[in-house]
């Protein structure tokens, strides 16, 4: 093995390839020649010994062995930062990069403003967020922080909860005026619903009575969207009925764009949580970010501290 071709510069070079599955694009990432970009991973894998990227004329994929080659550099680079941000540390002046994950909807609705004003306050760190409704291994994806709706189900990873989401059915006052408003939860069913295919079980509302009496109402709908924007938008537009995370439609509420319905009813709330990989909750910028977040989050609109109505299972 020649380790004259092992470099930090180019480990980073390889894990931002393995991470976009591109050299071009990973190239203007890194405001580097296309070349170089070659060069380095020509020269890492020289080094190492063994193939770590599979190259179609469309797109770069990982090897076998390329695939835990990426997990230890992303460990080591982390390391590395870790050293740099811990003698920063020492004169006081956060900076670095922190990668933080969010679902879409919330983050372009608020979660972008949050990181303008944080960035205000500190200027010298550098934030790359992420936009996206997928569950995300955070190490393997070498994100930071990763904020949350839903059931945590990586116990790997710090965990910082926030609070409940709480929700509304709503609909346009247009859509009542030409199909009427439910008034029980069984006439919910006979209505057109703005369906959700990344929701697990969007074909059911389980809704709470005052007295505590759960119900499960069929829901259907001749719109289908995959995106919390995009039910947003088809809701005002009066395309059907659906419940809504009170933070994505409050101001459609306040200006009368949008109404709730069956108010005697609840939904369950949804529980709101920041992911942290563990080694690096302590670092000063990556602390910053998440006390920050955490406080901003519970001042919008709907996000309460989480009781759960009834035992999960």
């Amino acid at each position: 093995m020649d380790d004259r071709g092992l470099s930090l510069e180019r480990m980073r070079t390889f894990v931002r390839v393995a991470e976009r599955g591109s050299l071009s694009a990973t190239a203007r990432d890194l405001d580097i020649g296309q070349s170089t970009v070659t060069r380095h991973i020509n020269e890492l894998e020289e080094a190492v010994g063994v193939p770590l990227l599979g190259r179609t004329t469309r797109r770069v994929t990982l090897t076998e062995e390329g695939s835990r080659y990426y997990t230890n550099c992303v460990q080591i680079l982390r390391l590395v930062e870790q050293a740099t941000d811990e003698a920063r540390d020492a004169r006081r002046v956060p900076a670095g990069a922190v990668r933080l994950s969010c679902t879409a909807a919330l983050g372009v609705m608020h979660v972008t403003q949050m990181v303008f004003e944080f960035q205000d306050k500190h200027p010298d760190i550098r934030i790359e967020l992420n936009l996206t409704d997928e569950r995300i291994d955070l190490a393997r994806k070498g994100v930071d922080i990763a904020l949350q709706l839903g059931p945590i189900i990586d116990g790997a990873m710090k965990l910082f909860p926030i609070g409940a989401s709480h929700r509304r059915l709503v609909g346009s006052p247009d859509y009542f005026t030409r199909h009427g408003r439910p008034a029980r939860p069984a006439e919910f069913s006979q209505h057109n619903c703005v369906m959700m295919s990344n929701v697990a079980g969007s074909n059911q509302l389980f809704l709470t009575a005052s007295d505590g009496v759960r119900l499960m109402v069929p829901a259907s709908g001749t719109l289908v969207v995959d995106h919390g924007l995009a039910a947003r938008a088809a809701l005002a537009a009066g395309r059907g009925l659906g419940p809504a995370h009170l933070w994505l439609v409050q101001d459609l509420l306040d200006a009368g764009k949008l109404e709730t319905v069956l108010d005697a009813y609840g939904l369950d709330p949804v529980p709101v949580s920041l992911l942290v990989v563990p080694e690096w909750a302590g670092i000063a910028r990556v602390r910053l970010l998440t006390d920050f977040l955490v406080e901003e989050i519970r001042k919008l609109p709907g996000i309460r501290p989480y009781r759960p109505r009834y035992n999960q299972t």
